[in-house]
């Protein structure tokens, strides 16, 4: 079984000119994937004053996204076990940008949340099927590079949604969505192109701590891909509480001027975004244990000062010290789980983790009902304490 241990050999070792294409052509299908989610999302309101829905009617609307990106990512893995990781990769990538040029044209909440459903097949395919073409690459080169393939998403996503800010006074919604269309198949001919002439690559034969996924893994295999699952779980529900209740908690509870909360979750994804870039080194030096468990213990220590800050600035450094404690366990996470099973393990865990990011939000807002919402958003630093808590266990 593959321990959590550091990789110290190959930091060394220059990469081969196959593997660093490879390396380059997953790293722009990472960043596209942030970029187009991330326009989507700026037009949301647009997209809501458009449609006439109600703000119930556009939240069942906007469950499609996640609920087809968790239908999806199952059969993806299978898929990716048939035909490669690489093909579907860059078939979701033609499917993901044609998708988004469909809500613009959708006149009912009812509609919205049909297409929704094809943005989200088409998203939570992409993600399964190129974070399993990472895992390859990872075993292959023998470096913990994923966290900065997570790095390029969130930096595309910060790009899409500033380029989506700046546009959106002058650009219908139309327009802006079927640009991003326009460049999703561009880039994704580019890149896809590369990806399909090469292989798949396969683990050295002598590294002696990845072994291949076994094709049908057993029991004991199943449920530590699950408790993998559940620490991607832990992340993304932190990820979903913070984007949709941080700002508010700026304002209504520290009296913060509307343009500072609304930078309570830019400082979050910067620091997140730093945290990832940083990785590939920190897991070269410290190993995968010490990564879940200090990420998850920084985590919760940040948004206990987070939540329960008496001030400002207080809460937005809180904010930013649980976006470099979640940074990598979630790659970390993913990893694990595509070494232990191969496609279905990325599958498993990446639909586990969008179970969080789906249960976050609304979990938060009853708990807030039921208590108050720095209370609410405390529950945040217990997950990050028990995805810490997982991290020592599954050491070995």
């Amino acid at each position: 079984m593959p321990l959590l241990n550091k990789t110290t050999s190959a930091a060394s070792r220059a990469t081969p000119p196959g593997l660093a294409r490879l390396r380059v052509a997953l790293t722009v299908f990472f960043a596209l994937d942030g970029f187009i989610f991330a326009g989507w999302v700026v037009r949301i309101p647009a997209i809501k004053e458009q449609t006439g829905a109600s703000a119930s009617d556009l939240g069942l609307a906007l469950l499609g996204v996640s609920a087809g990106a968790v239908i999806t990512m199952t059969l993806t893995g299978r898929l990716c076990r048939r035909f490669g990781s690489h093909p579907v990769t860059v078939a979701c990538g033609v499917l993901m940008p044609l998708s988004i040029a469909l809500p613009p044209l959708t006149h009912s909440a009812l509609s919205l949340g049909l297409v929704l459903l094809v943005f989200g097949a088409a998203y939570g395919g992409i993600n399964v099927a190129m974070n399993s073409a990472a895992v390859d690459l990872v075993a292959a080169l023998r470096r913990p590079i994923m966290p900065s393939f997570h790095a390029a998403f969130s930096l595309g996503g910060m790009v899409g949604a500033g380029l989506g800010g700046l546009i959106a006074g002058s650009l219908s919604p139309t327009r802006h969505l079927l640009g991003l269309t326009v460049i999703g198949l561009l880039v994704t001919a580019v890149a896809g192109r590369t990806l399909l002439r090469l292989e798949p690559p396969a683990p050295p034969a002598e590294q002696p701590d990845i072994e291949a996924a076994p094709r049908r893994p057993g029991s004991h295999t199943r449920g530590l891909v699950i408790v993998f699952g559940l620490i991607a779980l832990c992340t993304a529900y932190g990820e979903g509480a913070l984007a949709d209740w941080g700002a508010l908690h700026l304002e209504q509870d520290l009296a913060a001027h509307p343009g500072i909360a609304a930078a309570g979750y830019s400082c979050f994804a910067l620091a997140m975004t730093i945290g990832r870039l940083s990785g590939t080194t920190l897991l070269e030096r410290l190993g995968q244990t010490p990564i879940l468990v200090g990420g998850g213990a920084t985590a919760a220590a940040g948004m206990l000062l987070g939540a329960l800050a008496p001030s400002v600035w207080l809460a937005l450094l809180g904010f930013a010290v649980t976006g470099l404690g979640l940074a990598n366990i979630f790659p970390v996470a993913v990893e694990r789980a595509g070494a232990l099973a191969g496609p279905n393990g990325v599958a498993t865990a990446s639909t586990l983790g969008y179970g969080g990011m789906l249960l976050g939000p609304p979990a938060i807002g009853f708990m807030a009902d039921w208590f108050t919402l720095p209370t609410a958003l405390t529950s945040v630093a217990v997950l990050a304490a028990l995805a810490a808590v997982i991290g020592y266990t599954t050491r070995r």
